[in-house]
């Protein structure tokens, strides 16, 4: 299936936190896994924006939490990826490891 454009670098990044987190995919358990595990500083704003047009795609959805005591009873959203996104994720790895192809000697060997 031919695809007209892979998830950005970042949107990846959340989905893979999302991943990651499954049932602990709250705004600042992802945002303080991207800074922790990638490095990557991150903005409420961004953070929030990224996951609104990741919803707008079909790829990730969200479910309200029971009020915690601890948040003042205020709810939160727990994050979910969507099949539609994982499809998409697995896609652009799959390019990406493909283009990657044959060259562990200059790029190095991860794992």
């Amino acid at each position: 299936m031919a695809r007209n454009k892979f998830p950005g670098e970042f949107e990846q990044m959340v989905l893979l936190a999302i991943l990651q987190l499954d049932q602990s995919a709250f705004a600042p358990e992802i945002a303080g896994l991207l800074e922790s595990r990638a490095a990557r500083r991150v903005s409420r704003g961004a953070l929030y924006a990224t996951l609104e047009r990741l919803e707008n795609k079909g790829w990730i959805e969200w479910q309200m939490e029971r009020p915690a005591d601890e948040r003042g009873g205020y709810r939160k959203r727990r994050f979910l990826v969507t099949p539609p996104g994982l499809e998409e994720l697995k896609s652009a790895r799959q390019a990406m490891e493909s283009l990657a192809s044959g060259l562990d000697g200059v790029l190095g060997r991860s794992g």
